[in-house]
């Protein structure tokens, strides 16, 4: 019986991965505080290749998050403010004539780096967030006819405000759908706020990046990702998903539901959940934990349920509770 559980517990060694995002936590921690939620569904992003839309109100530190998240990996970084004048040209690149040989060069946009913080991705317009569709599905640009592929990884973080705010665009549901998760950041509690406070005290002026010091590489951030892959994942467990994922096509409370994107984004994160617990199989628990940054910004409420005060994350809880959990 030991000598199965060794061949079983050896199946994928997970030890590695584990370890990194241990340590990405506690490098993460020495500035952030309280945010383990968010760190780790960032974490969990990286490794199944998703996007990641990041919405709270402003001075909550979501840019510095995403910034020192980049840090961490040992992988190019470029942030792009996005305002309501920019141009699709100053994300993706433009054509630049070259004096000497008299031909055009294409000069590659901040969008051709590993980790792209977009900030307040909300407040460009819509010919400006179509640029991003190509490069965050098919990880390429095409520019005047040519296609320039991106280098791995290339993972897209993007802040938006709450919608209510002046001067934003809502961002059309074709490109929310691109983003593997939206994560809702809320104000810190008094006991975190203290930390907070005091930490910034305490840095004496010194800048958050100088403290974080660089994990993982690009090498080893591929070598999980196929080990990832190899995760374990049941028959009922993909019966689960699909059964839960249906449910928002006729929920009663639910104008929009979910679409096989976000069924495979459930399967994907489910698998890295496992994974950085150490497991090589998934359980309904990884499940559940990867809905909720999946589906809230995938289904859309009725505009009655909406005008009662529901959330989307209720509607959620009720699918829940009325799917049967898999043994």
């Amino acid at each position: 019986m030991e000598n199965q559980d060794l061949e079983f517990n050896n199946r994928i060694p997970l030890e590695d991965l584990k370890h990194a995002v241990t340590q990405i936590k506690a490098e993460l921690g020495k500035v952030i505080v309280g945010q383990q939620e968010f760190i780790e569904l960032l974490i969990v992003a990286l490794l199944a290749d998703g996007h990641v839309l990041i919405e709270g109100v402003p001075g909550i530190a979501k840019t510095v998050t995403a910034k020192l998240f980049a840090k961490v990996l040992k992988t190019d970084f470029s942030r792009i403010q996005f305002t309501p004048d920019l141009m699709p040209s100053d994300v993706l690149g433009t054509s630049v004539l070259n004096m000497k040989t008299s031909e055009f060069e294409f000069k590659k946009g901040p969008i051709f780096s590993n980790i792209v913080l977009i900030d307040e991705i909300n407040r460009a317009p819509a010919k400006t967030q179509a640029a991003l569709f190509e490069t965050m599905e098919e990880r390429q640009a095409t520019i005047d006819g040519k296609t320039y592929p991106f280098e791995s990884p290339f993972m897209v973080l993007a802040t938006q405000n709450p919608i209510e705010q002046e001067g934003t665009y809502a961002l059309p549901e074709a490109q929310l759908d691109r983003f593997i998760f939206k994560i809702k950041v809320d104000y810190p509690s008094v006991e975190d706020e203290v930390k907070i406070i005091q930490t910034h005290h305490e840095r004496r002026g010194e800048k958050p990046q100088t403290l974080i010091e660089p994990i993982l590489d690009a090498k080893d951030l591929a070598d999980y990702k196929t080990k990832i892959q190899s995760v374990l994942v049941e028959e009922k467990i993909i019966k689960y998903i699909a059964e839960l994922v249906s449910k928002t096509r006729n929920h009663p409370h639910l104008y929009l539901g979910g679409s096989p994107r976000a069924s495979i984004s459930i399967l994907n994160t489910s698998k890295a959940f496992a994974a950085i617990n150490g497991r090589d199989f998934v359980t309904p628990e990884d499940i559940k934990k990867a809905l909720k940054p999946i589906l809230n910004h995938r289904i859309i409420l009725t505009p009655e349920r909406e005008m009662e005060g529901m959330t989307t994350e209720n509607v959620i809880d009720m699918i829940v509770q009325s799917v049967e959990v898999p043994r």
